[in-house]
């Protein structure tokens, strides 16, 4: 993507943005009527699915079925046409491109500080701005629903992201670049928030505490000893075994991840040896592509290291944006998240592995928090919403025009209150989507595995 030229002035930049409001106004994103042509939901799912995992594909199914936030978590290809179908600002970041409710949460950072940030890259790409912020107020809204909120309930906290996105914005546009490069929201924001909405119900909100420098919890749950030394736990079809062939060719493209790392990476991956892997389904938008769980060990088996490997696909956004054709789609999933995130994780890599498949590799998971949006009130889910739309404006504040999008926003509430409406009508689009899904799997026409 682009970055304005060092020598366009913060002036300049500004009149960019505010001559964008021709192209668009800013309450014109308070829109949705969908089209006569829009395409059918489950049309585009199947479409998808023709690259995915056969196997895994009912899983997917069957989770999705399971709520309308889940089949919003899983049809990112749905709204992507559907925010393609509408006039967009032409004001370009690096998306995210899955940029809902649960894909924010906290990670370590290299340092070992505990941040709260955006976790998902699957489907970055250069695209319009207001694309993520319409996103992640859709599902702020299914999310109030789904708690059984119902007007304000669901309206507040859809507002209150888009609003801390602008917020954000204009705060970051007079900001320094280096001082934007590493601004970061620690969990100290979220102990606050914790803290500010205590006698208001219940929270939701459990940020997990530093619990050493090792993976010990996950070594005891996704590994036993089975004959004298450790594998990883079999879970068929969420956690399958790899061996035999399939296993040399992960120690295989194993060997060419190494050569994406950083020469100083490189040397602390070579004091780990290859133990174990196996196949492992994830989440709900992340079932269906190839993804692979591989345990490495250091020093001795309590120092162990877990890796991802994930197929890298198109972007969903892809076809979406002319012009945009990445040469290789782990690159492309790597160089988002190294973008977008403020505590990059250093053992992001990409290859090429059998068939010409594109992966890319990260750490499985570092000390992460738990959110429990079931368990949130109104006040609640509108302020953990706000955390969403601030770190949302940091990641896209580091890789577009964050002057040019703030003169765009304004100092209004017009942008905040058309994207809540906006919110609202898709979150009824997204529940007639989600029954046709579940009609389509009761009558048989659609095959969904239930409990797992």
């Amino acid at each position: 993507m682009t970055s304005p030229s060092p020598a366009t002035s913060p002036d300049e930049r500004a009149r960019h943005g505010r001559a964008a409001r021709k192209r668009l106004s800013r309450s014109a994103h308070g829109r949705w009527i969908p089209g006569a042509d829009r395409p059918d939901p489950l049309t585009v799912l199947g479409e998808q699915a023709r690259t995915w995992v056969p196997e895994l594909v009912p899983i997917r199914y069957g989770r999705m079925a399971e709520s309308a936030l889940r089949f919003l978590c899983g049809s990112p290809a749905v709204m992507a046409a559907d925010l393609a179908a509408q006039e967009n600002t032409g004001l370009t970041v690096q998306l995210c491109g899955d940029a809902h409710l649960l894909n924010f949460g906290v990670f370590t950072s290299p340092e070992r500080s505990l941040l709260f940030d955006v976790d998902d890259f699957d489907e970055t790409c250069p695209g319009p701005f207001e694309w993520d912020v319409k996103r992640l107020a859709a599902s702020v809204a299914v999310a109030a629903r789904e708690n059984g909120h119902r007007g304000q309930g669901v309206r507040v906290p859809a507002l209150a992201a888009a609003e801390a996105y602008r917020r954000g914005m204009r705060r970051l546009a007079c900001r320094g670049e280096l001082d934007v490069w590493y601004e970061h929201i620690d969990t100290r924001d979220i102990v606050r928030l914790v803290r500010r909405t205590a006698d208001r119900g219940a929270t939701g909100l459990g940020p997990a505490a530093p619990r050493g420098r090792t993976d010990l919890p996950p070594l005891a749950k996704l590994t036993e000893i089975r004959d004298g030394r450790r594998r990883v736990v079999e879970d068929p079809p969420l956690l399958d075994p790899v061996d035999g062939p399939d296993l040399v060719a992960l120690r295989k493209i194993f060997s060419d991840y190494r050569s994406s790392l950083a020469e100083e990476q490189r040397v602390l991956l070579d004091r780990y040896r290859f133990v174990d892997a196996s196949r492992k389904a994830v989440g709900v938008g992340g079932i269906g592509p190839r993804c692979y769980l591989v345990l490495l060990e250091g020093r001795d088996a309590a120092d162990p290291l877990f890796l991802q490997i994930k197929e890298a696909q198109r972007s969903v956004l892809e076809p979406h944006l002319p012009g945009v054709a990445p040469a290789h789609h782990g690159h492309r999933v790597v160089a988002g998240q190294r973008l977008l995130q403020a505590g990059g994780d250093i053992f992001l890599g990409w290859m090429t592995g059998p068939q010409g498949r594109h992966f890319y590799w990260r750490r499985l998971r570092d000390l992460k928090g738990a959110v429990d949006l079931g368990r949130m009130a109104p006040p609640v889910l509108a302020a953990y919403a706000g955390l969403c739309g601030t770190a949302l404006a940091r990641a896209h504040a580091r890789s577009g025009d964050r002057i040019a999008v703030a003169a765009y926003l304004g100092g209004s509430d017009a942008f905040e209150r058309a994207v809540a409406t906006f919110a609202v009508r898709y979150a009824d689009q997204n529940a007639a989507d989600h029954a046709a899904l579940a009609a389509a799997v009761a009558d048989g026409t659609i095959e969904a595995a239930t409990g797992f």
